[in-house]
């Protein structure tokens, strides 16, 4: 099954889960109870935190939910942060989630230093919920801005072109497969 959040970001190949973290796994928990599929491609933009390039495609299996205030060390969590449905072993590019986007180049800087590179707002709550129900999970990604003061007019200039190269890639991996 091929997901995505919704709203503004929708896909004629994908079913919409609602936008952010709650609203993700609230509808993705109601579908995996009452029709539970056998796995979960989630599809979306991103925010890049510096070593990314804008309309770069990027493949994971591995998100983490790491708070800025975090980063500051003003915050902990009792809870396991990161989650991966990657069995292969291999290094998986770390897309982190939040309901807010960063905006602080500088600050987002020291997500680099835990390995984590992208950001988008719910593949957290998709590997979460994936994992909970044991199903094989993973996220396609299309970058539309960088995590600084201009995240969000970077990402309304260029969502568009995000979605049409997203939906081309997705697509083109799907004929592939199916060609098989």
């Amino acid at each position: 099954m091929i997901i995505c959040a919704g709203n503004n970001e929708t896909f004629d190949f994908a079913t919409p889960m609602g936008v952010g973290l709650v609203e993700t796994a609230m509808n993705l928990t109601r579908l995996c109870l009452f029709d539970k599929p056998e796995f979960i491609l989630f599809v979306g933009s991103a925010g890049s935190y510096g070593n990314r390039e804008i309309f770069e495609i990027i493949e994971s299996k591995t998100a983490s939910n790491i708070e800025l205030a975090f980063l500051e060390k003003k915050a902990y969590t009792p809870l396991d942060n990161v989650v991966s449905t990657n069995t292969e072993g291999t290094k998986d590019i770390l897309v982190n989630s939040s309901n807010y986007i960063s905006t602080d180049k500088e600050l987002v800087k020291k997500f680099l230093g835990f390995g984590v590179e992208i950001e988008n707002m719910e593949f957290f709550s998709v590997l979460r919920i994936a994992q909970e129900f044991d199903i094989p999970a993973g996220g396609v990604f299309c970058v539309t801005n960088y995590c600084d003061e201009n995240a969000h007019a970077d990402f309304l200039k260029n969502h568009e072109e995000a979605k049409k190269r997203l939906g081309a890639h997705v697509k083109k991996r799907i004929n592939a497969l199916t060609a098989k």
